[in-house]
């Protein structure tokens, strides 16, 4: 599991987390069934405070994408039905293409040009592709 945070972000840490495991989750990134890092792991590879990973799996856990089991830890949750995580994932990708179109507006608005933008999301998808290190959690 692949989670980046971005230290200084005006998205607080703890949505940040609950955002990037939610759409691994939906995207099938994250099957159903697959055990997820123990709190006190996330949060120690992370660097985050223990209380942050346990508040994001305990919420996500009652929206249904994540089910915490005493004694054996968290999984991904078996999909709900299917219509129902298919408009859960389109809203997710429609929101995403909303704020992406705000960003690019945003960069025009500060003089970037479409080919600038264009190279900004290459290296970007780049960047999140590369595994997590300890530089981008410092």
């Amino acid at each position: 599991m692949l989670i980046r945070i971005q230290r200084g972000s005006a998205v607080p840490i703890s949505r940040q987390i609950s955002e990037q495991i939610r759409a691994q989750c939906t995207t099938g990134t994250l099957r159903p069934g697959t055990a997820l890092p123990s709190v006190r792991q996330l949060a120690a590879q992370l660097a985050v405070n223990v209380n942050t990973v346990f508040r994001v799996y305990e919420r996500l856990s009652g929206d249904g994408v994540l089910e915490m089991r005493q004694g054996e830890g968290t999984f991904v949750a078996p999909p709900k039905a299917s219509s129902q995580s298919d408009r859960q994932r389109d809203a997710e990708r429609e929101q995403f293409a909303t704020e992406f179109v705000s960003l690019a507006q945003r960069g025009l608005m500060w003089g970037f040009s479409a080919q600038e933008l264009k190279q900004l999301v290459a290296a970007a998808a780049r960047d999140a592709r590369k595994p997590l290190t300890a530089e981008t959690t410092e």
